[in-house]
């Protein structure tokens, strides 16, 4: 697989991605408005954050495979990261606005909601949608090990069960009407937008916990040891140390240390150094390997 194949991959299905937000969220906003219902606004409030997050998305795939430049040794990886956490804000501000407009209609002001069959077109088809996109993003995301398009496809998977609760909300509202004795699901909308939020809000804090490690370069947990592990059994290394795991993007990169017979050559000692490489990509794919390698008798100096 080429890297322009690569990139194409990657672009093509974050695109699909903003065309899609791109219909759902105008199918939201005027069902939602001639409704007047809230969790449908909320999900069209949901879906147009959709829309910036997936734009972001598709910006940093198309950037973060650049090559390393004078400016930027490590290459352009961190704007995945960046993209993530900027999706993770947008999400965790939406959440607030759902939450005190569903406060606001449960206890200080009255709302009717006009529900109608295109109320449940709009939420199944987002359903469809959703899945759809999502398992489009995750094949992409596993198969390039871009954070970019596991967060977008983490976030879609999450709006389907958010989109189921809104039908949810919207189908006691229905039973209020007709039923007297269940008057009081007339404000299962509203419960319905805020359960929304909270599933959002969950997601975000998710999302934003791995964002903010990867940026702060945290390691894979237990990676250090399994290349320490991995490295040391090889025949001619008496010690790995020192290593340094630092995410960026997709990519990974590695610094370590090893010990060797101090009485080798060099041509040896940098075959030796390729085969440690090999082994660790077999543990990190995608990664970027430098090996720093010390004689026995000067080991610890």
């Amino acid at each position: 697989m080429t890297h322009t194949q690569a990139q194409k991959d990657k672009s093509s299905a974050a695109l699909s991605s903003v065309v899609a937000a791109v219909g759902l969220t105008t199918f939201k906003i005027v069902v939602g408005i001639l409704t007047n219902s809230l969790g449908i606004l909320a999900e069209a409030a949901h879906s147009a954050l959709d829309l910036a997050a997936a734009l972001m998305t598709l910006f940093a795939v198309s950037v973060s495979d650049k090559p390393a430049d004078k400016e930027h040794h490590f290459g352009h990886g961190k704007i995945e990261n960046l993209s993530a956490l900027f999706e993770t804000v947008l999400l965790l501000a939406t959440s607030g606005w759902i939450i005190y407009e569903a406060v606001q209609r449960l206890f200080f002001m009255k709302v009717e909601v006009e529900v109608s069959i295109w109320s449940f077109i709009v939420m199944g088809s987002s359903i469809i949608i959703d899945y759809t996109r999502s398992r489009i993003l995750y094949k992409a995301a596993k198969k390039y090990n871009s954070q970019a398009l596991e967060a977008d496809a983490l976030h879609f998977s999450t709006d389907i069960w958010s989109s189921s609760v809104v039908i949810l909300g919207l189908i006691g509202v229905t039973i209020a009407r007709f039923v007297p004795g269940l008057t009081w699901m007339s404000e299962a909308d509203a419960i319905a937008a805020m359960a929304v939020a909270l599933i959002v809000i969950f997601v975000s804090g998710e999302l934003g916990w791995r964002t903010i490690s990867s940026l702060l370069d945290t390691a894979p947990d237990g990676m250090t040891e399994q290349i320490i592990t991995k490295v040391q059994r090889m025949k001619g290394i008496y010690d790995c140390h020192q290593v340094r795991i630092r995410p960026s993007g997709a990519r990974w990169f590695v610094d370590l240390h090893v010990t060797m017979d101090g009485e080798r050559t060099l041509n040896d000692a940098h075959a030796m150094t390729e085969k440690i490489e090999r082994e660790v990509k077999k543990l990190l794919p995608q990664s970027d390997v430098t090996i720093h390698v010390e004689p026995k008798e000067m080991a610890g100096t």
